[in-house]
């Protein structure tokens, strides 16, 4: 068996809706590593929260973060990272737009320091940030760098309204919604996905397209799926990208994941 690229989104696809990864999933991905296979994880998350999965399974490789705004190895800080953030500029006008809107928050990165317009303890627990590593105040004053994303928490009834307005500045950002139950956009960079990140981390390793397995389950998981030789849906995956898939599997909560690899690559039988 020629060793494979497999690439994991995080939530809705290797997260179960508790946000573990189950031990069925965990074994499956363990073993496929042991048989020379190399994972890597590519999500929307910052890397703050992202890493603690990536430790638990052990992984020495690239991390894709921000929907690819960010690739960077996280053990290897000599591999030739890609921090590709929006301008300043650009970002206070979106700033602007989804104040006049009248979001309930916003929140800006900078790799992984923090920009919170208004204290809200909800979209703190959902972005995992702790009280230590953020900024809370007015964003207009406060972020003054180039943010590797923004993170807008908007009433669920103005989403689509949100997304409308945010095509205006389509040349200069792309924006996707994270999956339930968050009702969040995130905004990147233009030409930023997962699948810059997974083509960066494809060549690194010298591993063809047509051995490369993605799975996802949300909109920000379409180039990757489309980019990889094998892409895989969830099925709790929106139907659009189950529609793109060359493969759909089962849901995060039936370990999906390890379904999937222990029948493409054999992955239980060539333990045994």
């Amino acid at each position: 068996m020629e060793r494979h690229l497999i690439a994991l989104d995080l939530d809705g696809t290797l997260l179960t809706d508790n946000k573990v990864i189950s031990e069925k999933t965990k074994n499956t991905v363990l073993k496929a590593m042991e048989q020379g296979h190399i994972v890597v994880i590519a999500t929307g998350r910052p890397h703050r929260a992202s890493i603690d999965y990536y430790h638990e399974l052990g992984l020495e490789t690239p991390m894709v973060n921000f929907n690819g705004a960010l690739i960077h190895h996280p053990k290897d800080h000599r591999w030739d990272a890609i921090h590709s953030p929006l301008g300043i500029r650009t970002a206070h006008k979106i700033i602007h737009t989804c104040q006049e809107l009248g979001v309930k928050n916003i929140l800006a990165e900078v790799k992984d320091d923090v920009y919170l317009d208004q204290y809200d303890e909800e979209i703190m627990s959902i972005f995992q940030t702790k009280n230590d590593s953020i900024t809370v105040g007015r964003l207009q004053s406060n972020l003054k760098e180039d943010p590797t994303s923004i993170l807008i928490h908007p009433e669920e009834e103005k989403i689509q309204k949100l997304r409308d307005q945010l095509d205006d500045h389509a040349s200069l950002i792309d924006h996707r919604k994270w999956g339930a139950p968050w009702h969040v956009i995130e905004i990147v960079r233009a030409g930023m996905n997962k699948a810059v990140g997974l083509d960066k981390i494809a060549r690194y390793f010298h591993v063809p397209n047509e051995r490369i397995i993605a799975f996802g389950d949300e909109d920000n998981d379409f180039e990757m799926i489309d980019y990889a030789g094998v892409g895989v849906a969830m099925g709790n995956a929106i139907n659009e990208l189950k529609d793109l898939a060359k493969h759909i599997t089962y849901t995060n909560e039936e370990d999906g994941i390890s379904v999937f690899l222990d029948d493409y690559l054999k992955i239980n039988k060539r333990a045994i």
